[in-house]
């Protein structure tokens, strides 16, 4: 079962002017940043607000850290902008199981490590009408009661 959403991600060339940009404009601040090899993008996570089941709903500011990474990628063809919508779920393996049985292609065998140690998986854009969705599982809620999101 789908319980939110979980983040936006947004693809972007200059990650601290994004953030910048962010927190004039809106007031969002930055909950969490990382750099993830395995993806091939820094990032920093705006936290937006809580949800009932113990998570966050997030901005996911991207920006690639080399050219051959899926955003890297993404970007040369289409320029900064919505890269994809992130959906939180209690069970990735469960939730991308019950889809791939509708005959949706989910682009990973197995979940992988998302931020903040949560478990993620893709689900093909071509068979979500034209959105990159991803679904995630956050990492246990840690002791000041954050919950992990992508």
């Amino acid at each position: 079962m789908l319980t939110r959403i979980d983040h936006i991600g947004i693809a972007c060339l200059d990650l601290d002017a994004t953030v910048e940009f962010y927190r004039a404009t809106y007031g969002f601040e930055v909950f969490h940043t990382e750099v993830n090899e395995e993806q091939g993008v820094r990032e920093a996570m705006l936290r937006i607000n809580g949800t009932d089941d113990g998570g966050a709903s997030y901005l996911q500011l991207l920006q690639p850290i080399r050219d051959d990474s899926p955003v890297g990628k993404w970007l040369a063809k289409n320029g900064e902008g919505v890269h994809h919508i992130a959906f939180g779920t209690a069970d990735v393996d469960g939730e991308a199981e019950q889809i791939r049985g509708k005959g949706i292609r989910v682009l990973y065998d197995q979940p992988r490590r998302g931020s903040m140690d949560s478990r993620i998986t893709f689900l093909h854009p071509k068979d979500c009408h034209g959105v990159l969705t991803e679904l995630v599982t956050s990492a246990p809620t840690d002791t000041a009661g954050e919950g992990g999101g992508h």
